[in-house]
């Protein structure tokens, strides 16, 4: 366990760009090399760039934690993966709690992945892994807390709060309409291209029609769906004029739809955003405009972020099979977990069954 400084180099993982033979002449080597360089590519985009910006910080998490305990972070070995576990838990001096047990999982499927690029399989399965896992689960498991849906009403109020005379102010407001009437998650508001297969990391474009825009997104497991927005009753609340408005006034013809804007507000800047500005935004909107106003002032600060949209249209009251269409979900059931404004006990069955 403890960390070699003159442990040999790892095996190459599976995402080395290494030749199957190693005879050829010099033009079938040129060519067997260059469709070892298009398979590399096409493995790292087998996952969206969230997921690995994800897996990376996971990564630098765990070998920074290593490097202070004298540990090495190759090879997989159990034990440490156990103690690691065991240390995202533990609540850091002076704070109440750990990670989230989710967050934990997500960790371990980092690491996971990158003991697969260096070679190196992580044994799931071994007690010292698994059976800390599973404790973990069973002493700290919560269910996940839900945020505050936000319905039309309260949207309408936070683009209200949005200034519509600068470039700022029209994406944001697009963001918001095209969020909430989608019923979209925010790395799929912020990964929409312009068109088809423009830049590598989008997760989906948009088309403008006659009676709306029409959505194509990736979903997990890069499932395509589509997501109809159709036209509002008016140019003022209207999703897709909004969406049109910042792609003209933002001049933007090609590559990401949702762009940073320059510190002087003057420019439209090529950097596509990140799901983290949506959620930014749904929270300083929704408290601007005073979405649950009757909520005390600190528990309004956690009620939003940008799933507040998705569960807005779920709780809107909109047929079930148009919103698990929407929404792309298998089974009602998940579409259900959504509707966060239904009436409970509506149907009295313990009095209809006689009691």
């Amino acid at each position: 366990m403890k960390k070699d400084t003159d442990t040999a180099a790892p095996a190459p993982g599976p995402e080395a760009e290494t030749l199957p033979v190693a005879q050829g002449t010099a033009a079938q080597l040129a060519h067997l090399q260059a469709l070892a360089d298009k398979a590399g590519e096409y493995m790292r985009r087998a996952s969206s760039p969230a997921t690995l910006d994800a897996y990376q910080s996971d990564w630098d998490h765990y070998r920074d934690w290593c490097f202070a305990q004298d540990l090495a972070p190759l090879p997989a070995d159990p034990a440490v993966i156990g103690l690691y576990l065991t240390a995202c838990i533990t609540p850091p001096p002076g704070e109440v709690q750990g990670l989230a047990v989710s967050t934990i999982e997500r960790r371990l499927s980092g690491l996971a992945w990158h003991f697969r690029k260096h070679g190196y399989e992580l044994d799931r399965q071994d007690p010292r892994v698994g059976k800390v896992l599973a404790g973990i689960k069973h002493v700290h498991w919560q269910p996940p807390a839900q945020k505050e849906p936000v319905l039309a009403a309260d949207v309408l109020a936070m683009v209200d709060e949005l200034d519509r005379d600068t470039l700022r102010g029209l994406r944001d407001r697009a963001i918001l309409l095209i969020g909430f009437a989608g019923g979209l998650r925010r790395s799929e508001i912020v990964g929409l291209d312009v068109g088809p297969r423009q830049t590598d990391e989008g997760q989906g474009w948009g088309e403008i029609l006659p009676d709306g825009l029409l959505l194509h997104v990736y979903g997990k497991g890069r499932k395509l769906r589509q997501v109809e927005i159709g036209r509002g009753s008016s140019d003022q609340t209207c999703p897709v004029v909004a969406y049109e408005d910042w792609l003209r006034l933002g001049r933007i013809a090609h590559g990401p739809v949702f762009r940073r804007v320059s510190q002087d507000g003057k420019e439209v800047l090529p950097d596509r955003l990140r799901g983290q500005h949506v959620a930014r935004l749904v929270k300083a909107t929704a408290l601007a405009a005073g979405v649950r106003a009757d909520a005390a002032e600190g528990d309004r600060e956690a009620m939003f972020a940008g799933h507040s949209l998705r569960a807005g249209f779920g709780s809107s009251g909109i047929d079930e099979k148009h919103t698990q269409q929407q929404f792309g979900h298998a089974t009602v059931q998940m579409t259900r977990r959504y509707n966060r404004r239904r009436e409970r006990f509506a149907v009295n069955m313990t009095k209809i069954a006689g009691l």
